[in-house]
């Protein structure tokens, strides 16, 4: 883990004798490959309420905040320790839903919050956000083209004791799509650093460097493209002056960061090693492929039907035995 304090990371605001709170600290941080691949969460600290669109393999997308603004990658957190909690259910064998009741300390210490009364309104606002946060994608299934809207999170709750106003318990109802890719495993183990970064550039650039970075030792990417898939608003040269104290800095988590030159920069794991999606998960590479195999399909849903019939199945290739499936089950359809 990296030290306190290095990279200006913020404190560690709970000892590691509070790390027996939750199933969280029993399992790895997971976080889901759909959000990593797209720049759904705002970058900014102030309210974001511009519109974001974007096309990738033929699916279109666009994210509309709420008058509140769109979610930041901050406001992530809290899905981050739900698809943790499902993950690690599922690893023991227990079933999961869409809606989980979780201690509200425990949500806070796992996510390096602040635990006092402002901890409240905090995720308050942040739950406004995330079901605020609108996205709208087109779906194509059988030559017919659906489009269709959601919200990251579709419905909360906070409950508190009347007198101190201390919180109890928080609910939290997530969308379909994200479901999904947790029933399918589309995650990646993250580090317990990763609630420590300060900027929220910072968390994207390494979520990037993480998807990118999964089965493969080493990713390099020009600045227009770190730029486009980082979701920035900020101008190319601002972003450019920002990339590069990251990459002098060299302190994300896991990963290191160099300029390579020409506006290129390398990540490479730290001691060069590779870490698996879970349980096994398909790579990030193959699921760009089962896209572009099937433009406008759901490969969450894909995949997620792929192990409840012929994955359990897959023998010692399953990227390739999904691709196989995919190819039969578009001819079928």
């Amino acid at each position: 883990m990296t030290q306190a304090g290095a990279g200006g990371l913020l404190p560690d605001r709970h000892p590691t004798g509070d790390f027996f709170v939750c199933d969280i600290f029993g399992a790895s941080l997971k976080d889901d490959l759909g959000t990593m691949e797209h720049p759904i969460f705002s970058l900014s600290t102030r309210p974001d309420r511009r519109i974001l669109s974007y096309e990738h393999n033929g699916v279109e997308v666009s994210v509309t905040p709420s008058v509140r603004g769109r979610a930041t990658i901050h406001d992530k957190d809290i899905l981050i320790y739900c698809i943790s909690q499902l993950i690690a259910a599922l690893n023991a064998g227990r079933e999961i839903a869409r809606t989980l009741t979780l201690r509200a300390h425990d949500l806070l210490v796992a996510t390096n919050r602040d635990t006092s009364g402002d901890g409240y309104t905090r995720l308050k606002e942040a739950f406004e956000r995330l079901a605020g946060t609108r996205i709208t994608t087109n779906i194509q299934t059988g030559g017919v083209e659906t489009t269709s809207g959601f919200g990251l999170i579709e419905a909360w709750e906070i409950r508190r004791r009347s007198k101190g106003g201390r919180m109890i318990s928080v609910s939290v109802t997530l969308s379909d799509w994200l479901f999904r890719a947790v029933q399918a495993r589309s995650v990646l183990t993250l580090s317990r650093d990763y609630f420590r970064l300060r900027k929220p550039l910072e968390r994207r650039v390494y979520e990037l460097a993480r998807k990118h970075c999964g089965r493969q030792p080493e990713w390099k990417v020009s600045l227009p493209v770190l730029h486009k898939k980082a979701g920035s608003a900020a101008p190319v040269r601002v972003f450019r002056a920002a990339v590069r104290r990251m990459a002098a800095e060299n302190q994300l988590p896991d990963y290191e960061m160099l300029e390579a030159g020409g506006d290129i920069y390398h990540f490479t794991r730290r001691g060069n090693e590779t870490e698996t999606l879970v349980m096994p998960g398909m790579m990030p590479e193959t699921l760009d492929a089962a896209r572009a195999l099937w433009p406008g399909a759901d490969v969450y849903a894909l995949e997620a039907e792929w192990r409840a019939t012929a994955g359990r199945h897959a023998g010692r290739d399953p990227d390739r035995a999904f691709l196989d499936w995919v190819r039969t089950r578009r001819s079928a359809d």
